[in-house]
């Protein structure tokens, strides 16, 4: 059985300790909440001890990463763009730093092993989605790939 992985980066606007920022981490903490509560959400790895790649390090805000995997990419999907995650995206302009052309905020890709998910295979396939847009190896919804290599559909 696969387990889908997303890795998703972005950078705060303000200090950590602004109220925008505060705001931030206190929404994010519902939303990890209903995700380990969804039982669809297998694994959440800490970035704590993680060296970030040099991209990540410059600028102002902290840099904000989540690496999460995955029952299915159909179960994602729904957490994404619903409930408590659906609300936090319509207000991230509130936190977090607008998007750059080159950037993209998340990366997916399908694992066989849980234990493989790593930050450092998540900096890899988002470098690869950067240089070559969406493939197998590293894909976002709206060209989204299935466990078996092919281009499917995500509603």
């Amino acid at each position: 059985m696969a387990f889908v992985s997303i890795y998703t980066v972005g950078r705060l606007k303000h200090a950590n300790d602004h109220p925008a920022s505060q705001e931030f981490f206190e929404v994010g903490d519902s939303v990890f909440r209903q995700a380990n509560d969804s039982g669809k959400m297998i694994d959440a790895l800490s970035p704590k001890g993680v060296p970030f790649p040099e991209n990540l390090i410059e600028g102002d805000g902290a840099p904000i990463l989540t690496l999460t995997v995955w029952k299915d990419l159909q179960s994602l999907f729904r957490f994404t763009y619903s409930g408590l995650h659906r609300q936090a995206l319509r207000d991230r302009s509130k936190w977090m730093q607008p998007y750059q052309e080159t950037h993209l905020s998340y990366v997916m890709w399908w694992t066989e092993m849980v234990k493989d998910v790593t930050w450092k295979e998540a900096f890899k396939r988002y470098d690869h989605y950067i240089q070559n847009g969406s493939t197998a190896f590293a894909f976002d919804f709206k060209h989204a790939f299935d466990e078996k290599g092919e281009e499917c559909s995500v509603k």
